[in-house]
C-alpha cells in the first residue's frame, strides 16, 4: 500500500481535492476530467461496491484503521494522509465524515440499454439544486425507479453534494444525461413509455387516478425548482399529473413530490 503524508496544501498530487467548495469550478472540472469525489467512508464503500474505480484516497490519519480493508483491496492506489487543518486548507471545509476518494467517473450507459426492461423512469428537467438531485435519487432507489434521465442543464448526480445527500444511491440507479432537450423525450415514446409531467396545469389528472390506470411503462418528468416545467416539455409529454393538496398548499418541494409520486406510481401486479 502506498501511503503519502502531506506537508503542504499546494502538493500537486492532491489537485483532485482542491477548492471542493467552488461549485462552479467543480461542476465544469469533474466531468471534463472524468472524475468525481466520494465523500465519507460509507459513500466511498458504496462507490467501490458498485464497481467504480478509485484514483486516490484522502483522509486524516485517524481513519486509516477503519478503511484498512479497502486499502488492501487497492494496493496500487495512493493514500494521501494529512492533519485535519491541512486537509481543510486543501479542500475548503472541515472533513468530519471520514475518508474521501477521487473516483474515476464510469462510462455513460447508452439510452437504449438503460431503458431496456425498465418500467418506471424519472426524468429531471433542469433541476439545478444538487441537494434536490441527490434526494430524488435516494427516493428513486428506495421506491423502485429503474432509471433516471437528466436534461443537459440539470445538476450533476455525481457532484459531491448530490452523492452525499443520496447516501451513495446514485451508484445504484442507472442514469444518463440526455443531449437534446426536450427532443430526446421522443426516444422514450418510441420505447413504449407514457410521459407524465408533474405540473399544475388545468387538465392535470390526480396522482391516484394515474396510478389506477396501471400503465406498463411510465416516465415521470419533474421540472426545475421555481419556474416548473417548460412549455416545450409540456408540449412533448402525454399528460400532466398533480398531487392533490389540502389547506391551501399548492405544491411540494420537487424532491418531496418525487418521493410521493414514485411510491404511488410503482408497478403493481
Amino acid at each position: 500500500m502506498t501511503f503519502h503524508y502531506l506537508e503542504t496544501a499546494d502538493d500537486p498530487r492532491v489537485a483532485d481535492y482542491t477548492r471542493l467548495t467552488d461549485v462552479h469550478l467543480r461542476k465544469l472540472r469533474e466531468p471534463e476530467e472524468g472524475m468525481y469525489i466520494a465523500e465519507s467512508s460509507r459513500v466511498l464503500r458504496r462507490a467501490l461496491a458498485a464497481g467504480h474505480r478509485p484514483r486516490s484516497f484522502f483522509l486524516a490519519e485517524k481513519w486509516l484503521e477503519d478503511l484498512d480493508d479497502v486499502f488492501r483491496d487497492f494496493p496500487d492506489v495512493p493514500v494521501y494522509i494529512g492533519k485535519a487543518q491541512l486537509l481543510e486548507e486543501i479542500t475548503g471545509f472541515h472533513l468530519h465524515r471520514g475518508a474521501m476518494a477521487a473516483m474515476h467517473r464510469p462510462a455513460p450507459v447508452p439510452l437504449e440499454e438503460l431503458l431496456a426492461g425498465a418500467q418506471r423512469v424519472a426524468v429531471l428537467e433542469d433541476i439545478v439544486d444538487h441537494t434536490n438531485v441527490g434526494a430524488i435519487f435516494r427516493s428513486a432507489a428506495a421506491l423502485g425507479v429503474d432509471a433516471v434521465l437528466v436534461s443537459p442543464r440539470c445538476g450533476d448526480p455525481l457532484y459531491r453534494r448530490s452523492v452525499r445527500v443520496s447516501m451513495g444511491t446514485v451508484f445504484q440507479v442507472p442514469w444518463a444525461r440526455l443531449e437534446s432537450w426536450p427532443g430526446d423525450l421522443e426516444q422514450l415514446k418510441k420505447q413504449g413509455f407514457t410521459l407524465a409531467a408533474m405540473e399544475l396545469t388545468d387538465d392535470a389528472v390526480d396522482l391516484d387516478e394515474l396510478a389506477a390506470r396501471k400503465i406498463p411503462r411510465l416516465a415521470l418528468v419533474l421540472g426545475t425548482e421555481g419556474a416548473g416545467m417548460s412549455a416545450e416539455t409540456l408540449a412533448a409529454v402525454d399528460l400532466a399529473v398533480k398531487i392533490p393538496m389540502r389547506a391551501g398548499v399548492d405544491s411540494l418541494n420537487v424532491a418531496a413530490a418525487s418521493a410521493v409520486a414514485f411510491w404511488e406510481l410503482r408497478p403493481r401486479d
